[in-house]
């Protein structure tokens, strides 16, 4: 018979698992503090000598990673699913921009009709709460500020999908985007005419996926980054433009 003893589960074991799902859940993420070890014990209900039985495999795993004198956190490895060779091929070569923007353009129109059709109700108005954030941060004109929640609300729709893979891998371009691998974000929300632009496109996003609709999701992620990509296309041809004007400029000046 196909039948075997069942065996009584360590309490080390639960708590690596239940730390596992979190951080593939995307619930924990690469970077975040975990409570102190008598805290995270409390919440857990297990002895502090399980919870480290239980940290000490995680970071063998290489899920967490401990700082001295700071505390245990989520690996920033997690972030990395490009080794840093390539990504400094992307930040040498411009191509990969839009290359970039037709990637995003695709994965995240499609996490947007998941969104729509998986996301609940909570997940729709954490979206919506992050539009209200980007509306005031609208009227403060401050360009880091609403790259930041450009990047917050785009990656709350990804989440929405409930898809992991997809989050993570998302999750990490985000990353290299942060990172101003590709291009600066910020000089997107600095141009006035831009800024009201983008701003309308994501209100058109949030609408459709507060009405579930997700064709019409799809077609407003997929309209947005066709935006960003025609901008970043003007953005550059002009410094290229300047950038020859600056030469004769010099030429006849005698320089």
């Amino acid at each position: 018979m196909p039948f075997a003893k069942v065996q009584p589960e360590k309490l080390s074991g639960a708590v690596v698992r239940q730390i596992e799902l979190l951080i593939l859940r995307g619930i924990l993420r690469p970077g975040e503090r975990l409570p102190s070890e008598r805290d995270l014990a409390n919440k857990l209900g297990v002895s502090r000598p399980s919870l480290r039985e239980a940290v000490a495999e995680l970071q063998a795993r290489g899920l967490i990673a401990a700082r001295a004198n700071a505390g245990i956190f989520v690996s920033e490895t997690l972030n990395a699913a490009f080794p840093e060779a390539l990504t400094r091929l992307f930040a040498n070569h411009p191509e990969a921009v839009f290359d970039y923007i037709a990637f995003r353009r695709d994965m995240e129109g499609l996490a947007a009709e998941r969104a729509a059709r998986h996301g609940t109700d909570t997940d729709l108005r954490l979206i919506d709460t992050l539009l209200t954030k980007m509306e005031t941060a609208h009227t403060k004109r401050d360009p880091a500020l609403e790259a930041q929640l450009d990047a917050d609300f785009h990656l709350a729709i990804v989440e929405a999908s409930h898809n992991v893979v997809m989050l993570h891998m998302m999750r990490s371009m985000y990353a290299l985007l942060r990172q101003g691998v590709f291009y600066n974000r910020q000089m997107m929300f600095k141009q006035r005419t831009t800024r009201t632009t983008l701003l309308e496109q994501h209100r058109a996003i949030n609408a459709a996926l507060q009405a579930r609709d997700p064709g019409s999701a799809r077609a407003a992620v997929e309209a947005h980054l066709g935006f960003v990509e025609t901008t970043l296309a003007d953005q550059q041809q002009t410094a290229r433009n300047e950038a020859i004007a600056r030469q004769r400029l010099d030429h006849e000046h005698g320089r």
